[in-house]
């Protein structure tokens, strides 16, 4: 599996953690948080999880899982898998491989080995812009389980690194940990184009209308599509700042 992309943000190794104490002190602190994980393969399998427990002396992490995930059993069969997940203000990335799914009454778990290396950014590295009113963006996508259901749904905000898009409420929902491939996005006249997306979590849009509010990140995207989104990026905040002179 490659590792975290250039969106990311930056010259990686200024993100990447290998000392030992550092990376079991971030561990522990996923463990004690509780906070959703989402691990996913290469292959596209997906998994919404929690870090159970860290054991330092014998290099394990445990996992929890769902018996009846559809995609569980095609995530442990897989060499390796990416997590990520959020502390705050603070997107946590790191590789895990070994996996192998145990049970112990009616819980089921996933055991892997402890990561050598973790890669973690703040999300103010994330420079997110607003479309302006006088533009529609679209993300158009086939449903994940639904292939037949054709989506275009609006999009609410966009950075280097990913995007949030609105599910109506009359929509189909999608679950989080999800890999939406071949994303089509329609930003303005001058930035289009198809990216995977990875569905991190879902929040509720009661104040700004109805439905869900998706967080996405792009997965892998390729060097034209990002500076596309660069330059387009910079071209709405040009503009905000000349509508804010007028």
């Amino acid at each position: 599996m490659s590792k975290p992309e250039a969106g990311d943000g930056g010259n990686l190794d200024d993100y990447r953690i290998t000392a030992v104490a550092e990376v079991a002190a971030l561990l522990k602190r996923l463990v004690d948080s509780g906070v959703t994980l989402n691990l996913s393969t290469p292959s596209g399998a997906a998994l919404s999880s929690t870090l159970w427990t860290m054991d330092t002396q014998r290099g394990l992490l445990t996992f929890s899982a769902d018996p009846t995930a559809p995609q569980l059993q095609a995530l442990v069969e897989s060499t390796e898998a990416m997590v990520v997940g959020y502390l705050d203000n603070i997107k946590v990335k790191f590789e895990v491989g070994g996996m192998v799914l145990v049970h112990n009454g009616k819980f089921s778990a996933i055991s892997c080995a402890m990561p050598g290396e973790m890669f973690r950014f703040q999300r103010r590295d994330f420079f997110r812009v607003r479309p302006l009113l006088r533009n529609e963006p679209l993300a158009r996508f086939h449903h994940p389980v639904l292939t037949d259901v054709q989506l275009t749904l609006r999009v609410l905000d966009v950075s280097i690194g990913g995007c949030a898009l609105h599910l109506p409420p009359d929509a189909p929902m999608l679950e989080p940990g999800v890999l939406l491939g071949s994303v089509e996005l329609d930003l303005d006249a001058d930035t289009h184009f198809v990216v995977p997306l990875h569905l991190h979590h879902l929040s509720s849009m009661a104040v700004e209308g109805r439905g869900m509010k998706l967080g996405c990140e792009f997965h892998k995207a390729s060097m034209e599509s990002l500076r596309l989104l660069q330059l387009y990026i910079d071209r709405t905040q040009k503009k905000r700042r000349m509508m804010a002179l007028d």
